[in-house]
């Protein structure tokens, strides 16, 4: 409203859209949301609950920030898509500045975090050169750790090969929607915070992230989500490379729920039983065998 904006409109393949229209509707700004076709449906029904536009797109997120852009142009929309606008790595910040409170004002050696569009790793990495201007943390940083799909990884592509920027992704194919960015917008940025960290890049296999988010439950770590698997199975390989010390203070950042999206494959459905079922032995068995 400052600025003068009559309404907002961004692309989104998950959480961005419900907040962007609950934010909107607080306001009292008209909100327009461009989604994948395929994204999950609480995703697109959260948005539309809370008053935006939702328009669906048969292509990935890339396509959806095209034509947000061309409908920005046309209708006068401020663009919240990202990089397109300061406020939103601005607001990512926040997570650098609660993991450095939550810490004590000891940042972690290590930072782990699921990248498709990469805000949130600017972000955080804009808010500890912040912290340590302010006296609030030394010179030390994490490392970070960029965290992609084998099904879609520029990123880890691009900083094994020493590029400085990432080239598009062709066939973008993972679960995991929040990482499907074929060409994140900020790919400089993200590649220049790992290399200054000292940090990496790294893709798992959707088989893995797949086995983590079912394990992770049974863990403690609740039900989380496809991209948070991601990061989490990143962690042994991590280990495995040589990249993480056995003593090594590691944050991996959960991005979302798992019930979201739809489960992991190979979750069983459970036993269905009558509501007049009296044979105590065979309610047993079902649950032993479900």
């Amino acid at each position: 409203r400052e600025l003068g904006a009559a309404s907002l409109i961004a692309p989104s393949a998950g959480n961005a859209a419900g907040a962007l229209a609950a934010y909107g509707a607080a306001a009292g700004l008209p909100v327009t949301v461009v989604m994948p076709a395929d994204v999950p449906a609480a995703n697109r029904e959260e948005a539309a609950v809370c008053g935006a536009r939702v328009l669906l797109v048969e292509g990935l997120i890339s396509d959806c920030g095209r034509l947000a852009g061309l409908i920005a142009e046309a209708t006068g929309a401020f663009d919240v898509s990202t990089l397109k606008e300061p406020y939103r790595a601005e607001g990512k910040k926040t997570m650098g500045l609660e993991l450095a409170e939550d810490l004590g004002w000891r940042l972690p050696d290590v930072v782990v975090y699921p990248t498709g569009g990469g805000t949130g790793l600017v972000g955080m990495w804009k808010a500890f050169a912040e912290l340590e201007a302010l006296g609030l943390v030394g010179p030390a940083r994490p490392r970070m750790v960029s965290v992609q799909s084998e099904g879609c990884a520029p990123i880890v592509r691009a900083f094994a090969a020493g590029e400085r920027t990432a080239e598009p992704w062709s066939g973008a194919a993972t679960r995991a929607g929040g990482i499907r960015v074929p060409g994140a917008v900020g790919d400089m940025l993200i590649l220049d915070a790992l290399r200054a960290s000292g940090g990496t890049a790294v893709a798992v296999p959707e088989s893995e992230m797949d086995a983590v988010q079912s394990l992770a439950g049974r863990l403690g770590a609740g039900y989380v989500s496809p991209e948070t698997a991601a990061a989490l199975a990143a962690v042994p390989l991590l280990r495995e490379r040589g990249d993480l010390g056995s003593d090594e203070r590691v944050v991996v950042f959960d991005t979302g729920i798992g019930a979201k999206y739809p489960p992991p494959p190979g979750l069983a459905a459970p036993p269905t039983v009558a509501a007049d079922e009296q044979d105590v032995e065979r309610l047993l068995a079902l649950l032993h065998t479900g």
